[in-house]
């Protein structure tokens, strides 16, 4: 394995946090991810860079040495983009700016803020129904940040090295056609959707297993769920034919609308990715922020939610929470 700037990353987080589980969480990585990641950096240097006891993680000699060299390194290579950025004439921030999402509510407005504030800027949106593929696009540079959604505690795609940072936290809900027996409420029960046929936009991770273990704890089974693009689901919704799981920022439309699920028994979290060697690294900050800024503009177009979120602080916008 060559060795990364990536790597000496790898390796100051585990440093500064004292235990792999700390750094994992900080990095955003699974554990045993990060075990196996660092397991590969050791033996691409020779030998073991940390050294476990009660204590915690300490460097061994070997790992004080790559830690002295990281620690020059990695600020010169942030120096070094810097300054090429401003010999290069160009804002950071007027540079390409190109966003893959999953199909977000949110990116429509993150895309017309990063416009609005930097007219001369060229953004442009990609959609996938596929994280995987967004992360290696960014990964391959041809894409710049990646927008995407993850159940519960699951974790962003480890590969690549790429930085995430938590957008916000929404309790998953179920569209319904106005007509609907349960509609008008401020949220629907789970179990009171029993016999209901659902359908579900498509999509990967594990919310299909998460979705089942929350009906199994109501004390149900789902009928098989339909798969379809989000126009069909749409069209089965408002004819009765089923209800679809949703977000609940899901624009209201005239006769349909989205109700958070009672206990919120799944979480959907958004996630802003991008790779840390990167020209976007520079512009990362500011556009989490208008991310964060464009979640909570969508809340206008489902008053509901908005009502729901209020009594409800630990989900919405997320802004000092780590991925």
């Amino acid at each position: 394995m060559e060795l990364e700037l990536r790597h000496l990353r790898v390796v100051c987080a585990v440093a500064e946090s004292g235990s792999i589980t700390k750094a994992a969480a900080r990095l955003g990585l699974a554990q045993p991810a990060l075990t196996t990641q660092l397991g590969r950096i050791e033996r691409a240097l020779g030998g073991p860079l940390f050294q476990r006891d009660r204590r915690g993680t300490r460097p061994t000699p070997l790992g004080e040495l790559v830690l002295a060299r990281a620690k020059v390194l990695l600020p010169a290579v942030e120096d070094l983009r810097d300054e090429a950025v401003r010999l290069s004439g160009i804002d950071p921030a007027t540079l390409r700016c190109r966003i893959g999402s999953t199909g977000n509510s949110m990116v429509s407005g993150l895309v017309r803020l990063l416009s609005e504030d930097q007219p001369e800027a060229t953004v442009i949106p990609h959609t996938s129904w596929s994280a995987q593929e967004l992360v290696d696009k960014v990964a391959e540079g041809r894409l710049d940040f990646a927008v995407i959604g993850i159940c519960g505690d699951m974790q962003p795609p480890a590969e690549h090295g790429l930085e995430w940072r938590l957008i916000a936290v929404d309790a998953v809900g179920v569209l319904l056609c106005d007509d609907h027996p349960l509609a008008g409420g401020a949220e629907v029960d789970l179990a009171d959707l029993a016999d209901s046929r659902w359908v579900a936009a498509p999509g990967e991770g594990c919310f299909g297993e998460c979705f089942a273990t929350a009906c199994a704890r109501v004390g149900f089974t789902p009928k098989p769920m339909y798969e379809t693009d989000l126009r069909v689901c749409i069209d089965l919704v408002e004819g009765g034919q089923a209800v679809a799981l949703a977000q609940p920022t899901f624009r209201e439309l005239s006769d349909m609308r989205a109700y958070p699920l009672a206990g919120a028994p799944l979480r959907w979290r958004h996630l802003l990715g991008w790779h840390p060697e990167a020209p976007a690294q520079a512009v990362a900050a500011k556009v989490h922020q208008y991310a964060m800024a464009a979640y909570t503009d969508s809340l206008r177009h489902s008053p509901n939610y908005a009502r729901w979120l209020a009594a409800h602080p630990r989900f919405g916008a997320q802004e000092h929470s780590p991925a």
